[in-house]
């Protein structure tokens, strides 16, 4: 019983690890860019660093500071519908990551029986 929880645990960190290695990239950020290229330096230094969480795929933080970059009073229209476009892409991949993840712990799952010795 203790071998099997073990292999168990090991196989789901392993395939929490691998969801979490896909191809990142599934969001784009160029309208945001542009869109903050002439803005205020604070606030420019703001969505660069959205834009820095997004690439490295921290989305938490990135939506974290999105959020904190939406409650700018001084946006532009162009500004605002960018973080919202950018917000949405974040929480889709977010949760393409998590289907992902749960698809292939239930494989996993289903894969343990086969893996141990009879």
């Amino acid at each position: 019983m203790k071998k099997s929880r073990w292999i168990h645990t090991a196989i789901m960190a392993m395939t929490l690890s691998m969801a979490g290695c896909g191809k990142q990239g599934s969001v784009d950020t160029g309208s945001l860019e542009k869109s903050f290229k002439s803005a205020e330096a604070a606030v420019q230094t703001s969505a660069d660093k959205a834009v820095a969480a997004v690439k490295s795929a921290d989305y938490s933080g990135a939506l974290a500071e999105l959020k904190t970059l939406a409650s700018n009073a001084k946006l532009t229209p162009e500004q605002q519908q960018a973080i919202k476009d950018v917000m949405a892409q974040v929480e889709k991949a977010v949760a393409d990551a998590a289907s992902k993840a749960t698809g292939e712990g239930d494989k996993a799952m289903k894969d343990i029986p086969k893996a141990l010795p009879k």
